[in-house]
């Protein structure tokens, strides 16, 4: 087996070891699980949520829309199509739009369904179960769009969602390093992935378990984003052993569906449940800032 190969397998089981065993502190440690601690071990919960925000803000703006836009821009340029049209810009608002409805369905099926006995444990879940204070204030109470927010933050389909949107990202990080031909990029790549992908994971993790779902739900998703990659590396593998280029322009429309799903998760369900919670704004503006910073100088050291 020539040495290439061998650098591309150990990145595909370094990368796999690694996102299970980040994934899974937050969803087998009791401490992130229990939200009915102290108002302290819940201000802590609420600002490691913060983090993660920040840490999927800096994912969005500087790494998911970026790769997408550069793919999709030199696969135009190399099917020599010239618009005027913001054919990629339009591609993510697809997908922003997608889950969008996908979502209002969702919604309206369960409240046609007689769903009042299914949001009642979620209201009363997020106002004590998260700790984000036991009194809400009379202008929340009577502002619907706030109201709104904080009671269908967290929910399952947005989880899944998250998780959707990062898993098919993470085919492509895995893609990336499949079809590189020298080493040195391989292991590059795979040691800004590795750093990159234990914070991204870390934080889905965190999430994942807010969002009340079954712990063996919990391990599934952690147990398949982890392999998302693998496979990404794989079939670069296949595809360079193969010789075959084709599929470029329908890699970079799923990127760009991704990113739409993306922006759509990070800003209308991870920023806003936790800045429109009453208590320590400053402080949980300070934590999104420091999850993002990372971020930031992962990407600029990367």
């Amino acid at each position: 087996m020539e040495y290439l190969l061998q650098v591309k397998i150990g990145a595909l089981v370094g990368l796999l070891l690694l996102t299970l065993l980040f994934g899974f502190i937050p969803a087998r440690v009791k401490w992130f699980r229990n939200t009915n601690g102290t108002e302290t071990h819940r201000t802590v919960l609420s600002l490691i949520s913060c983090f993660a925000g920040g840490v999927f803000l800096a994912a969005c703006l500087l790494d998911i829309i970026p790769d997408y836009l550069s793919d999709i821009n030199a696969e135009l340029a190399a099917q020599q199509v010239e618009t005027n049209f913001p054919f990629p810009e339009f591609i993510m608002a697809a997908g922003f739009f997608t889950v969008l409805i996908l979502e209002r369905i969702v919604l309206n099926c369960r409240e046609t369904g007689g769903a009042q006995e299914e949001r009642a444990p979620l209201i009363q879940d997020n106002r004590n179960g998260h700790g984000h204070g036991h009194g809400t204030s009379p202008d929340l109470e009577s502002s619907g769009h706030h109201v709104h927010v904080d009671f269908q933050a967290h929910s399952p389909f947005r989880s899944f969602m998250l998780f959707l949107s990062l898993s098919l990202h993470s085919v492509f990080e895995g893609l990336a390093i499949g079809l590189q031909s020298t080493d040195s990029k391989v292991l590059e790549i795979c040691i800004a992935i590795l750093v990159h992908k234990s914070i991204i994971v870390f934080s889905l993790s965190v999430k994942l378990v807010q969002s009340a779902i079954r712990p063996l739900w919990v391990a599934a998703y952690i147990g398949v984003f982890a392999m998302m990659s693998p496979i990404g590396i794989a079939i670069g593998i296949s595809v360079m052993e193969a010789q075959l280029q084709s599929g470029a322009l329908i890699q970079a429309i799923l990127e760009g569906l991704a990113a739409g799903t993306f922006i759509y998760i990070t800003f209308l369900e991870i920023l806003p449940h936790e800045l429109n919670s009453p208590g320590k704004q400053l402080l949980k503006v300070l934590f999104i800032l420091l999850g993002f910073s990372i971020m930031a100088a992962l990407t600029f050291l990367g």
